[in-house]
């Protein structure tokens, strides 16, 4: 899922929803369920190019769900969004992620990773600084309490 990307922009929302669909095999079945979990139901006939900075990421979002790969690599995947919809994307990812659907973010604001990650690479200039759970992390800098950013801040 990457950030900024408005795939067919001159096209109807819920038309570039039913080709990926069709495209992977999906049925009506989760093609609504989808549309419903990402809350792109007001929007589905709007052009893609219409559509707000969190509305089109709410669909590279859905789009990405149709797909049947195990593993989704997202970039920024709560940018666009308020409090409300960035607590409501994290409670869909981590539904997905029970189902057995692996999620991999490039994400910059650490307290939103903290929230919904599980395993942290924390990067620095290019380098890796620390790798793991934040209770991994926290091992490592000695502080069994400490925030992920206070454990990046330790460890830069």
């Amino acid at each position: 899922m990457p950030d900024g990307l408005r795939p067919w922009d001159g096209q109807h929302v819920i038309r570039v929803l039913e080709f990926f669909a069709s495209a992977f095999g999906q049925q009506d079945a989760e093609l609504d369920e989808v549309t419903q979990s990402v809350g792109l139901e007001q929007v589905l006939g709007k052009r893609v190019s219409a559509l707000s900075k969190g509305y089109a990421h709410r669909l590279t979002l859905a789009l990405a769900l149709l797909t049947p790969h195990p593993v989704l690599l997202m970039d920024e995947p709560f940018d666009g969004f308020d409090i409300r919809q960035t607590r409501e994307i994290m409670a869909l990812m981590r539904r997905v992620a029970a189902r057995g659907r692996t999620f991999t973010l490039a994400i910059h604001q650490l307290t939103d990773a903290e929230r919904v990650c599980d395993r942290f690479i924390l990067l620095a200039e290019g380098r890796v600084c620390g790798v793991g759970s934040l209770d991994d992390l926290r091992a490592r800098i000695g502080q069994a309490t400490a925030r992920l950013e206070d454990v990046f801040l330790a460890l830069t």
